[in-house]
């Protein structure tokens, strides 16, 4: 007599491009879609529903566009190190995907960041640009970017261009927390955080408005990463049998 036992759930099992490729497919109308949504739902309250600020009036309303994206930069940076180091200590190969993946949405987000404090930084502190630990910090952090995408680009050896990708991601990780506790631990121009673990100090519709909008920006960078990760995913992989069966049918979409 002989028994069966039923599959059970593997999350190694989606390490594998071949069935990560069909997934990420799958998933990417539903985070573009919820970023849409959520980004008209977000403007709205942020620049119609949301009252003006007393002390800079109408001006303040590029947080809900500047904060999000920092936010967003930092993170991404994270993630994009996280995914390199799994790639450097485990050779797997849809790790160092992700974090190329990665790299150039982080990227958009870090500049998104610095251009719009720009344009706050102007009726604010009357210039566009100050040598201020935060924004200095922050040039940093796209410099990071654009390295490991320049270093990666610059190496013709896939898997030597990961593991050199891997080692400046992890070291920059690095100016993340510099980044955050810079307004704490220098005298700078740019305001402390209005949103922490102990509460905030903005109007509950300013807060709302600022939240949604960074779902929005977070949906957003998961659809293009997604949609960039199967690009690598076909470019990699393009001998593949299993990437040749699918042109066969059509389905590289």
């Amino acid at each position: 007599m002989t028994t069966t036992t039923a599959p059970r759930f593997n999350l190694f099992w989606f390490s594998s491009p071949q069935t990560f490729y069909p997934l990420a497919g799958r998933l990417i109308p539903w985070f573009i879609g919820l970023a849409v949504i959520l980004t008209l739902i977000g403007l709205y309250i942020s620049f119609a529903v949301a009252p003006t600020d007393a002390t800079q009036g109408e001006s303040y309303r590029i947080i809900f566009i500047h904060v999000p994206a920092a936010w967003m930069s930092m993170f991404l940076y994270v993630v994009m190190a996280f995914w390199a180091a799994m790639g450097l200590a485990f050779n797997t190969r849809l790790s160092s995907m992700m974090a190329t993946a990665i790299a150039p949405t982080g990227a958009l987000m870090t500049f998104l960041a610095l251009w719009t404090g720009a344009l706050w930084g102007r009726p604010t502190w009357g210039a566009y640009w100050v040598w201020d630990a935060r924004l200095t910090s922050e040039l940093i952090l796209l410099f990071l970017y654009l390295g490991f995408i320049a270093l990666q680009a610059a190496i013709d050896d896939r898997r030597r261009a990961d593991k050199a990708g891997a080692v400046l991601a992890i070291i920059g990780v690095i100016n993340v927390p510099i980044i955050y506790f810079s307004v704490k631990w220098w005298n700078t121009l740019h305001q402390g955080a209005s949103v922490s673990v102990k509460g905030s100090s903005m109007a509950t519709t300013m807060l709302w408005g600022m939240l949604i909008m960074a779902l929005a920006f977070w949906m957003y960078s998961i659809a293009a990463v997604l949609y960039r990760v199967r690009t690598l995913i076909l470019e990699r992989e393009r001998r593949a049998e299993w990437v040749r069966e699918l042109a066969a049918q059509g389905r590289l979409k």
